[in-house]
């Protein structure tokens, strides 16, 4: 996969990106960042600045992007709920899988519910949906993964089209059934952009992370970088969720672009859209919901009982490193940053490949980045990229916190011989200077 953003393979831009990272990740307290980072013209600071609206993601929490608040996906770890287990009588009269009614008494519109129940029309059902969730159906997402609308996520149609994303997929890994569930993730190789107020292209290195859980429940993040058609970058993360048997997934992009100038307004409207996978291609549609008109049917998602919940934020854990599980040399790409964005300043170092050694051993794909941010509490490094090891196994890895109390988030096949990565027992040590980038040590935590 090509990397997040078009580099030049002369030697004096590699010397360039090593002294950036040295400056911008190594420093005692990154006092040193101010002035580090490359900007989008080349002459920026991706240095620290106060947070316009809130805290920062990483920081944990369950606030709502639109003003601001702190993460999406609302509080992580938890066990879960159970999943209804009658499907919802249908119009026509064709029972769910246990004959009976979805709790609420929810109906179906027309044909025969799966086992969680089907909502299309009249009262509200907990569970999944069999087919398409279609009209004014309001999405309440399990509290795990809120997408930082915990009441609900309303039809994306029932507002204006604000734009529309056209995504490459440049390859597809299925990574197998995870602690969470089946997960595959989608490489982004590059995009266009197109709206009334918003044009550009997507940027290459992007990464599109599908969850399909037990009950056939969809979560969904992507982490992308638009480049508008005026050379301002723009931070997105796009949080999503589809009831069982929708392939149309429900999305609500966490946009961060720069508080002052014409993109102001991404940072605090209110918006949902809907993303669909076709071939080599993914459709995002984005859509003003400000003004949608309220009520309506209410579908509710459940995760599924005694199962681990997909985190939206950085995972946090404490204790000393024991034994050393593998090292990794990360190879990077020129930084660029989005400065003074909603949450602070973003110094976005793309991931461009490298080689593990160890315990797992193979090579790190092209993709991803170190989206550092550098807010009003500090700078956080949030690095989110792929291993493939050798034996043809993917290992999806994010690794975040201050420099020097880093703590990874593994996802591995959960009968594979990486499944160990998945007890979330590890520290990581800080970034030092590796070939074309950076070395990291993962160790058990004891």
């Amino acid at each position: 996969m090509r990397s997040i953003v078009s580099r030049q393979s002369a030697a004096p831009a590699v010397q360039r990106t090593n002294a950036l990272l040295l400056c911008s990740l190594v420093s005692i307290g990154f006092a040193g960042l101010t002035g580090c980072s490359q900007s989008d013209t080349g002459g920026g600071s991706a240095g620290s600045a106060t947070a316009q609206a809130g805290s920062h993601a990483e920081s944990g929490g369950s606030g709502n992007p639109a003003t601001g608040g702190a993460g999406l996906g609302g509080a992580p770890g938890s066990a879960g709920m159970a999943p209804l287990s009658a499907g919802a009588a249908s119009v026509a009269g064709n029972p769910g899988t246990a004959g009976a009614s979805a709790t609420g008494g929810a109906t179906s519109s027309a044909g025969s519910s799966s086992v969680g129940g089907a909502v299309n029309g009249g009262g509200s059902a907990t569970g999944g949906s069999a087919g398409s969730v279609s009209g004014d159906t309001t999405i309440v997402p399990d509290p795990s993964w809120t997408c930082g609308m915990p009441d609900g996520i309303p039809s994306p149609t029932t507002g204006t089209l604000v734009f529309s994303v056209s995504l490459t997929v440049s390859a597809t890994h299925n990574v197998g059934t995870t602690q969470y569930g089946k997960r595959r993730q989608l490489d982004v190789s590059g995009g266009t952009i197109t709206g009334d107020k918003l044009k550009g292209t997507v940027l290459s290195g992007g990464l599109d992370y599908e969850l399909t859980l037990s009950t056939g429940a969809i979560e969904l993040e992507e982490v992308l970088v638009y480049k508008t058609s005026d050379n301002t970058s723009i931070f997105v993360r796009n949080c999503g969720v589809a009831a069982a048997g929708d392939q149309v997934v429900r999305i609500v992009p966490d946009i961060e672009a720069p508080t002052s100038g014409s993109y102001s307004w991404l940072n605090t409207g209110k918006f949902v859209g809907t993303r669909v996978v076709a071939g080599d291609k993914i459709t995002l549609d984005v859509y003003d919901v400000s003004k949608a008109p309220a009520g309506g049917t209410k579908l509710q998602l459940k995760d599924p009982a005694g199962v681990p919940n997909n985190s939206w934020d950085c995972v946090s854990g404490s204790g000393s490193k024991g034994d050393s599980v593998f090292t990794e040399n990360v190879t990077l790409g020129s930084s660029f940053s989005v400065s003074n964005a909603k949450r602070g300043s973003r110094n976005i170092i793309p991931i461009t490949g490298g080689t593990t050694t160890g315990k797992v051993a193979g090579k790190i794909l092209d993709g991803g980045a170190d989206y550092q941010l550098a807010g009003s509490s500090g700078t956080t490094l949030d690095a989110r990229y792929t291993l493939a090891p050798s034996d043809g196994s993917f290992i999806i890895v994010r690794n975040c916190g201050p420099i020097n109390t880093l703590v990874p988030a593994f996802e591995a096949a959960a009968d594979g011989p990486y499944k160990f990565l998945n007890d979330g027992k590890f520290l990581s040590s800080a970034p030092g200077s590796g070939a074309g980038g950076v070395s990291i040590t993962f160790y058990e935590r004891k």
